[in-house]
């Protein structure tokens, strides 16, 4: 039976190397990204594919997009929510506030614009997986990333009230939490990064992961390691090892002002 994959954020990063992944397989894609042209240069490489430009905070192009793809395909057998933004942000800097909305709405509420269109149909069929891309960043709160940390756990938290929701519905509701993946969103990460996997590499585990249905899953098996020390840390001393350690660059504000909406001036996986 060839699968039908839904890949939200698949025209860079992790997203393309997903979409290469389940194409090389001979799935049928929909492929969702903001970057008209670095998507239709990937949708050129591949067979099955249909492209829908969008942002993932516009529910209704997410909608739009969900219709057309039954109509053309058929339900999906993978949703795949992996759109995501990061960039450093201070709580005191009321510059960073917009920061912290847009990557709350299109970390969390993408996720959920994404799920949305399909969970009725899936739910009539009886099958099917969505997958959301979390990290383990969302383990503990990491300084000079509020926002990415506290979108990263509400993730965790939104998927598994989801996966609790859908039981017993034939839907599978899969979190992965990935470590430090080589991609533009790490590019200018100023701290060593432990572990850290090529996309593709990622791409392939993500999709063992998914095959097998596990319901949470830390990528790579190191990092599981790493956040459940992290997670067990008295806060006396989590603060103290973590309060002098590197941050991820802030937004230059300068070049984002008038860009409301865009993300060309974020670390960007899609």
């Amino acid at each position: 039976m060839t699968l039908k994959v839904i890949i939200s954020g698949a025209s860079a990063g992790l997203g393309r190397a997903l979409a290469r992944y389940y194409a090389d397989s001979g799935a049928t894609l929909g492929l969702i990204a903001r970057r008209a042209d670095l998507l239709e240069n990937l949708a050129a490489e591949m067979a099955e594919v249909s492209i829908y430009v969008a942002d993932v905070r516009d529910a209704s192009a997410l909608r739009t997009a969900a219709e057309d793809f039954i109509v053309r395909h058929g339900c999906p057998d993978i949703v795949i929510a992996n759109a995501g933004i990061s960039h450093g942000t201070l709580t005191e800097c009321v510059e960073d506030k917009e920061v912290f909305e847009d990557i709350l709405a299109t970390n969390v509420v993408g996720m959920v614009n994404l799920f949305q269109p399909f969970v009725s149909v899936m739910r009539t069929v009886g099958q099917g997986s969505l997958v959301g891309i979390a990290s383990v960043a969302g383990y503990r709160g990491l300084p000079g990333s509020g926002a990415y940390s506290a979108s990263k756990a509400a993730a965790i938290s939104y998927l598994e009230s989801l996966r609790v929701e859908l039981h017993g519905s034939g839907l599978s509701v899969i979190t992965i939490c990935p470590g430090y993946v080589v991609t533009p969103m790490t590019a200018d990460n100023p701290f060593p990064m432990p572990f850290i996997l090529t996309a593709d590499d990622t791409a392939r585990k993500i999709a063992r992961i998914i095959e097998s249905k596990k319901s949470f899953a830390v990528i790579p098996w190191q990092m599981a390691i790493v956040a459940r020390v992290l997670r067990l840390l008295p806060n006396f001393l989590y603060d103290r090892l973590f309060a002098r350690a590197p941050r991820k660059p802030r937004l230059n504000h300068k070049d984002h002002k008038g860009h409301k909406g865009s993300k060309e001036n974020y670390q960007v996986p899609d």
